[in-house]
This record gives C-alpha cells, sequence and structure tokens, in this order.
C-alpha cells in the first residue's frame, strides 16, 4: 500500500516540475499545443519552441493562385497587306519569323512530311536572306542616290558611238556572303575587253598583236580580253591590265630588222598585196587590147576577196562558188 502511495506522489510531483518548466521556457501564450500523448492514463503536452520555423518549410507555404497570362500574337499576324515593307525590314539582319508575314519552311524531312515552319527554325537563321532589298527597297534607296550622280551624256545615244568614245570596258564581281570578314579573294579579278578595230593598228601592227595575245583574241567579235588577277588587290589588277594592254600595242606598233627578212613561204596567212595572183592579174591586164573593156576596179577588188578567203578560211562550195563568179566577172564571161 505504501508503494502504491509513495508512486502517486511520485507522478504528481513531475507534473508539477513539468509545468514549472513550460512556464519558464514559454514567452507566448499559445506556444504550449495540447497534444495528447497516451502513456498509460495519463495526457502531457509537449513543448514547440520554433513555431513559425516549421510553419516556413516548403511544403507548408500558401502556393499562389494560378493566373493565366495572355499570349499576344506574333506581329506578321496583325500586319496589312499594303503596308511600308522597306519600313519594317531596312537593313540586313537575321531572320525573325515574327516579322515576316509569308509561310516559309525549311529543313529535311522524310519525304511526304511537311518540313519545318519559320517559327524556331535554326536553319532559316543560318544562311543570310536579302529581304532588305526587294524592288520598292531598291527604287526607293536609287531616288535618294539620284542627286549624288550626274546626267547621262545626250551625245552618247547610240551603242556605236559609247564604243568610239570609251572602247575599254573593265569588269569587276563583288560577293556577299556570311563571313567574320567582308574581303573575297575573287573581288580582286578584274576582266579588260577592247575590240582590236578600235586601237589603230596596221596590218603589220595586227598580225603582230594578234600572235602576241593568242587565245585571248576573239575572231567573231573582234574583242581582245586579259584577265588579271595577280596583284591583292582590284585597283591594282586594273592597273596591271592597263599597263599590259599599252606593252601589246607598244611591241605591236615596232617593227624588227629580222621582219623585214620575211619570204612568202614564212607567212602564216595569205596577204593578197605583192602575191603572184596579184602580178598575175596586173600582167593579164597589161597584155589585154586596147580595145576591149578594162574591168572595173570593184570586180578586182572581189577577185582579190575571194582568193585570200579561199586561202586563209580553207576549201568550201561556198568560197569555191564566190571565186568562180569572180573570175567569170573579171574576164567578162556569160554564165
Amino acid at each position: 500500500m505504501s508503494a502504491i502511495v509513495n508512486y502517486r506522489t511520485f507522478r504528481s510531483f513531475q507534473q508539477i516540475v513539468s509545468l514549472r518548466a513550460v512556464s519558464k521556457y514559454s514567452t507566448s501564450p499559445g506556444s504550449i499545443n495540447d497534444v495528447k500523448i497516451n502513456q498509460g492514463e495519463e495526457e502531457f503536452r509537449t513543448l514547440e519552441l520554433n513555431k513559425n520555423k516549421q510553419n516556413a518549410f516548403r511544403g507548408n507555404r500558401k502556393k499562389p493562385a494560378y493566373r493565366r497570362v495572355p499570349l499576344n500574337l506574333p506581329r506578321s499576324s496583325k500586319m496589312p497587306v499594303d503596308q511600308d515593307w522597306p519600313s519594317v525590314w531596312p537593313v540586313a539582319r537575321v531572320f525573325h519569323p515574327a516579322s515576316v508575314p509569308l509561310p516559309l519552311h525549311q529543313g529535311w524531312v522524310e519525304p511526304g512530311v511537311t518540313p519545318p515552319g519559320k517559327f524556331a527554325n535554326a536553319e532559316l537563321m543560318k544562311i543570310p536572306n536579302f529581304l532588305h532589298l526587294t524592288p520598292p527597297a531598291i527604287k526607293r534607296q536609287c531616288e535618294a542616290l539620284k542627286k549624288f550622280c550626274t546626267e547621262w551624256p545626250k551625245e552618247l545615244d547610240s551603242d556605236e558611238k559609247i564604243e568610239k568614245h570609251f572602247p575599254i570596258q573593265i569588269t569587276t564581281s563583288d560577293y556577299l556572303h556570311s563571313s567574320p570578314t567582308i574581303r573575297d579573294a575573287r573581288a580582286r579579278i578584274v576582266t579588260l575587253e577592247v575590240k582590236v578595230k578600235s586601237l589603230n593598228l596596221d596590218e603589220h601592227a595586227k598580225d603582230k598583236l594578234l600572235r602576241l595575245v593568242k587565245e585571248r583574241y576573239d575572231t567573231k567579235t573582234d574583242v581582245l580580253t586579259i584577265v588579271a588577277d595577280r596583284c591583292p588587290l582590284r585597283q591594282q589588277n586594273v592597273d596591271y591590265a592597263m599597263y599590259l594592254l599599252k606593252v601589246l600595242v607598244s611591241e605591236s606598233r615596232k617593227n624588227e630588222p629580222w621582219e623585214n627578212e620575211k619570204s612568202e613561204a614564212d607567212m602564216e596567212r595569205y596577204v593578197w598585196e605583192g602575191s603572184p595572183s596579184q602580178k598575175a592579174i596586173e600582167d593579164l591586164l597589161k597584155r589585154m587590147p586596147s580595145g576591149s573593156q578594162t574591168p572595173p576596179k570593184e570586180q578586182i577588188d572581189r577577185y582579190a576577196q575571194a582568193v585570200t578567203r579561199f586561202h586563209n578560211e580553207g576549201e568550201d562550195v561556198e568560197k569555191l562558188n564566190e571565186y568562180k563568179e569572180s573570175v567569170k566577172q573579171l574576164l567578162g564571161l556569160r554564165a
């Protein structure tokens, strides 16, 4: 019996100590939660010293209400048909799908599958585009540059006059590409074209010039072409091409002493002047009777042209008929 009384007295004393400890460390009302812990028949309350810290965990936070943000449509869907495109795309830039009102597709896919569209398409952003060089933009830029240009001379109203006063034509090329540098090695190449008849060369100088230039001369168009690409800059190649043309003309007009020693067998082409055919015609005209009619100069020139073409251009039916008709007219024979 005494043991039971002592045990009850000990439990009452333990409860008093627990209440004193709680009152000592608690700082605010409500810090002690009435949580029941079953230990036999007694109920104990637990102490929570960091109540706010436990409620601040990520899982205990109150999530904000979800708010739908309205999505704006791309700019291309709002563009009018008659808009000023040079103002939308004034300069060269990377492709932007929201600014181009075109249904563009690019990219390799399996046959039968539609290629990727313009949105989120890296292939369209890789290549350079010329959307800033549309016809209206080019026309507007030309109108702006007119004030810096001079008027075309009224006297040069035909190609013949232009060719007469400006016989030399220089052609260059510019290249546009995506690269760390704007310089292209092919842009230095210069092509100079000039007609040989505009160089005012005699027969000897022309023949010598054609031997020097070889395959650079076109017999059908009478155009001499010089291509310069040795120098690193374009202007240097222009000067070098002009220098080559001057040297060729100067060397062609020189008459070396050994050139006068050439005989008819050394000639690369047939020349009417001083040929046996010319001497034979002259002898024939001298031996003709005084009362006979002398052939006019036009018939002699036609015969000389037919003989020259027959020797230089080769033998065919057309040249044979031309030679036959010239002989018949020269001798006064009827068909």
